[in-house]
């Protein structure tokens, strides 16, 4: 099943309700929520105060990417906050496996992120653990850049790497209709829009990403 994950951090934050409540009339049902920490990335957004407030203004599944330095110090807040995914950063802990244990033991889907020259063998050894790998398609913590084309073959390669196992492949990065089609070919299954979904009329851009997933689908 291929999901369209709108990232909140393209949304006008001052009618944010009521451009959650287009998402939801047209059948999105995944939002996904970028938490940086001005450490790990130079920007900084979405801390666990803020994730509560979006849970109680929505039912939407909420994808946290937690763009944060040693994420274990804020991953029992984020999951009282109400995420239903917890993704972290291979980067950004010393103990990768301890960190997935840590999401698991509070009841939340895991997903593991990597930057663009981060090599998939760094999960060859956390298959079994996880439910969710996210392909940075650009260097992380700044919107509105450019989809790196070299990452394509990143996410082939991650699609043969887990054709053995239940795993999502989430792609994040300067998507937009022509390029989320190229990701669904080969092999990526949940696409993260930002700037595209909120910069004009949301509803007809999500339409035309509701069109490529049911013609890839």
């Amino acid at each position: 099943m291929i999901k369209i994950a709108p990232s909140v951090f393209g949304a006008d934050i001052s009618n944010l309700k009521s451009q959650l409540d287009i998402l939801k009339d047209n059948e999105i049902n995944m939002l996904h929520v970028d938490m940086m920490d001005g450490n790990f990335v130079p920007n900084i957004a979405f801390g666990p105060d803020q994730i509560h407030m979006l849970r109680k203004s929505t039912n939407l599944t909420l994808d946290i990417h937690m763009m944060v330095s040693d994420p274990d110090r804020y991953i029992p807040r984020v999951a009282e906050a109400g995420a239903d995914i917890i993704t972290i950063h291979q980067e950004a802990t010393n103990h990768l496996q301890r960190s997935i244990q840590l999401i698991k033991d509070h009841g939340k889907k895991v997903g593991v992120a990597l930057n663009p020259a981060t090599s998939l063998d760094t999960l060859k050894y956390v298959l079994e653990e996880i439910d969710m790998v996210l392909i940075m398609t650009v260097n992380p913590g700044l919107g509105g850049q450019k989809f790196m084309p070299s990452m394509l073959k990143k996410i082939k390669d991650t699609k043969e790497m887990v054709r053995n196992y239940s795993i999502d492949i989430e792609v994040d990065g300067g998507v937009n209709d022509e390029i989320a089609a190229k990701c669904i070919d080969l092999g990526a299954n949940v696409i993260v829009v930002g700037s595209y979904t909120f910069n004009g009329e949301i509803k007809e851009n999500i339409v035309r990403l509701q069109e490529i997933t049911r013609l890839k689908g």
